[in-house]
């Protein structure tokens, strides 16, 4: 690795400023132990929702609203965010940041609840771009339903993928590590989609589905 390499990732994670909403529902979020999107992954997941025109998102576990507001700003003016999240204070903290962003309210959907109870109601190949940001050890599972939640040419997300520099460290053999390790192999050899690991904040692995 270059030397400069260290300030040109982080040159990179702020090219894109945050607005002052992102910011503060990001601070909040963090607050609550969230662990919020960062810039980096913000502007890529609302560079994501435009390219494909999303006009129907779903993301697993809220960041306390950041990662809506970013996707949000890639959707077109009528597309609607779908959230669940599992903590009532994380869901409070992404009605707010919503409303404070001046989202008109039929634009998202907050339902708090354990994931895996909500999703199989979700309707198959309905939403445009599913971003899983939640629990680790449930991934696989959230993984799953994102796929059959996906149209054709619809785009899966998942933050955390290299999760704190361990999971590129074959001796690091935590749980949640080797859970995120193996998924991530798992869905680059998945013939059901085209797989990009990016090195964005702690990595953000982005898949079309066929």
């Amino acid at each position: 690795m270059s030397a400069q390499k260290p300030a040109s990732w982080t040159y990179a994670e702020e090219f894109v400023p945050e607005d002052e909403t992102a910011e503060a529902a990001r601070r909040r979020g963090t607050e609550l132990g969230a662990t919020p999107v960062g810039t980096g992954g913000g502007a890529a997941l609302r560079l994501l929702a435009a390219a494909v025109r999303a006009q129907s998102v779903m993301e697993i576990g809220s960041g306390g609203g950041t990662s809506g507001l970013w996707l949000l700003a890639g959707m077109p003016a009528d597309g609607v965010l779908t959230t669940i999240d599992v903590e009532p204070e994380h869901s409070r903290a992404a009605r707010q940041a919503y409303a404070t962003a001046g989202v008109p309210h039929q634009r998202t959907r907050v339902i708090t609840g354990p994931a895996l109870d909500v999703l199989p109601r979700m309707t198959d190949a309905a939403y445009d771009l599913v971003l899983v940001d939640a629990d680790k050890s449930s991934y696989p599972a959230y993984v799953e339903h994102g796929i059959r939640l996906l149209r054709s040419g619809g785009v899966l997300v998942l933050d955390n993928m290299l999760w704190h520099d361990k999971v590129a460290d074959p001796a690091v053999r935590d749980t949640e590590t080797v859970i995120l390790r193996d998924l991530g192999k798992a869905l680059r050899d998945d013939e059901r989609l085209l797989v990009a690991l990016l090195p964005v904040g702690d990595g953000l692995l982005a898949a079309v589905k066929r």
